[in-house]
């Protein structure tokens, strides 16, 4: 139905070659073979570091919202609401509530809220950094339609074996 990963801008994979760069002429002082090595280490730790943070996926599958490592039903949530830029930035500064799940990329300018509305969980709302928040929102309201109307909501189920 829906998956999104918020992969980093393609101008943070400069930050590798300058984290290489800035290690290698550190150990530089102590040895050329130090000095390489210190660039491989800088390069490969600071990607690996990059590749994760920019690894965070939002789904909408079975019936559940999936964002980063939450998994909530789309029966505890209530309505959403999709997010421009300005009213994205005061929702996770000056409108913040410490409770809430908030799945944030500062490099992802537009947001979507959703209201959770199961009185068991303490979270108020979840925040989800999206660069389409309307498709998400338009998600959200078919798998909750799905489920009110008891029609399975199949996500990764409907492709085959050889398509996975």
């Amino acid at each position: 139905m829906y998956d999104e990963r918020l992969t980093v801008p393609r101008s943070w994979w400069l930050l590798p070659v300058a984290a290489g760069l800035s290690l290698a002429l550190i150990l530089l002082r102590f040895s050329a073979v130090g000095a390489l090595a210190g660039l491989v280490v800088g390069i490969v730790a600071t990607a690996a570091a990059v590749s994760s943070y920019g690894s965070a996926r939002i789904r909408v599958v079975q019936g559940s919202l999936v964002a980063g490592q939450a998994r909530i039903p789309v029966t505890a949530l209530g309505a959403a609401q999709p997010l421009d830029r300005a009213e994205a930035l005061a929702w996770r500064s000056v409108k913040a509530d410490p409770r809430a799940f908030m799945l944030l990329r500062s490099y992802v300018p537009t947001a979507l809220r959703v209201e959770v509305c199961d009185p068991a969980d303490p979270t108020p709302y979840l925040y989800l950094s999206t660069r389409s928040p309307q498709r998400l929102a338009e998600a959200l309201d078919a798998a909750r339609d799905r489920t009110d109307q008891g029609t399975p909501d199949r996500g990764d189920a409907d492709r085959s074996e050889a398509d996975r």
